[in-house]
Parts: C-alpha cells; structure tokens; sequence
C-alpha cells in the first residue's frame, strides 16, 4: 500500500517538471518557471516534515513516574 511519504517523494519531482512546464507552456521564462517550482515542491516537503510530521510508534507511549522508594 502506498503510504503518504511515499506519495509526498513521488509528488516532489513530479511538481517540479509538471508546474515548471505548465508555467514554460504559458510563456514564462524557465528561469522565473523552475524556481516558482520549487517552491511548490518546498511546500510539499514543509508539509511532510512539519504538518504532518512522521511521528516514531515509541513517541506515542507515555511512561509511568519512576516509583521512589519511601525512607524512613
């Protein structure tokens, strides 16, 4: 199954050839066309890392206080 990191490092140069030949197809320069781009392909990345943040399974679980011993 194709999970959404996986989509997302797919999606990445994808966005870069696709916006920046749509933007060369309307008549912009490629270089105005390759940095607008990467900025797409930056957000993508920003959400990857930030909105939607990989999270480890072990992160998840709280730990019980560590129990100390009473003196007396």
């Amino acid at each position: 199954m194709i999970g959404y990191y996986d989509m997302i490092l797919g999606l990445i140069p994808l966005t870069l050839v696709g916006v920046t030949g749509t933007l060369h197809g309307i008549g912009l320069e490629s270089g105005i066309a390759v940095p607008l781009a990467a900025i797409v392909a930056a957000a993508l990345v920003g959400h990857a890392l930030f909105v939607k943040a990989p999270v480890s399974a072990t992160a998840e679980v709280e730990h019980e206080p560590p129990v100390i011993p009473a003196s007396d």
